[in-house]
């Protein structure tokens, strides 16, 4: 599932490539990813405008048309990716991973499973190129004027005072309070897993028993991991990622990971030094 830096690098794309180019038609015709709207009425509202600013928090998306145009939400789902094409056809892209074993050409988003009904919403640019949303899964969503007030702080934004405030209103599992978007946005499995990792945090830890040390230190591994994984192209690079696995060790104090579940994902943690 794409994570804050996945989702970051496709509003990228959006700002890089897509930014002050005419609408000209637009593919609305996904009822399910274009909920609640009709086919054509994103069309409608669209169409004639162009996308002036590219914003994101957490894993949501969201662009502003310019003057009297509306703002065009954007979430990628589990597997979403965003492709922006010139007039020449050479895609622009970013999103959910796509590379190893859990991408590649069979994965979420491969380049030889692409089938074109598997564009779920796509715009047409004066002079010629398109933005598409590229969803395999469907779980993807397009929608006019986002309830981007429902979120969260954005992870690699929040500021430790009001980062330790959250954690302190939940008694839920460390983990569970950092997946929780409404607490704060963009953290999925693997980035709280490294974040807490990084931290030398047990997952399992009620939230609001952690010390005002130990959330701040915890707030501290989050925004390194973002900026990490930002940088080096998504939460698959974490330190720890690679050795999610049965029979697999810390690579800072080669103990064996130990599995649980934890807010309803499958969690790994170094069994010494994040002991509960």
């Amino acid at each position: 599932m794409p994570e804050l830096p996945e989702v970051e690098s496709a509003r990228a794309v959006i700002e890089r490539s897509a930014l002050h180019r005419t609408i000209e038609d637009v593919d609305d015709a996904d009822t399910y990813v274009c909920r609640p709207h009709e086919p054509g009425e994103l069309k409608h509202a669209l169409v004639g405008h162009q996308l002036t600013a590219a914003h994101r928090r957490g894993k949501s998306i969201w662009v502003e048309t310019g003057g009297d145009g509306p703002v065009l939400g954007i979430h990628l789902g589990m597997a979403g990716r965003i492709l922006v094409s010139g007039p020449g056809g050479h895609d622009d892209e970013g999103g959910d991973y796509v590379g190893g074993g859990r991408g590649g050409p069979n994965g979420p988003g491969g380049g030889a499973a692409r089938k074109p009904e598997w564009d779920r919403f796509t715009i047409v640019f004066r002079g010629g190129g398109t933005l598409r949303l590229f969803d395999k899964r469907r779980l993807g969503r397009v929608r006019l004027d986002p309830d981007i007030d429902a979120l969260g702080p954005d992870a690699g934004e929040v500021r430790v005072a009001a980062f330790r405030e959250l954690l302190g209103r939940s008694s839920a599992p460390v983990k569970a309070r950092l997946l929780d978007q409404h607490a704060v946005a963009g953290i999925g499995n693997l980035l709280a897993d490294e974040a807490l990792w990084q931290a030398g945090i047990s997952p399992r830890r009620p939230a609001d028993d952690l010390s005002q040390d130990e959330a701040t230190r915890l707030h501290r591994a989050v925004r390194a991991a973002v900026r990490s994984a930002i940088r080096h192209g998504g939460v698959h690079t974490g330190e720890v990622i690679a050795h999610r696995g049965a029979g697999r060790h810390c690579p800072r104090c080669g103990a064996p990971m130990s599995r649980s579940t934890v807010g309803g994902r499958t969690t790994w943690w170094c069994s010494r030094e994040q002991a509960d």
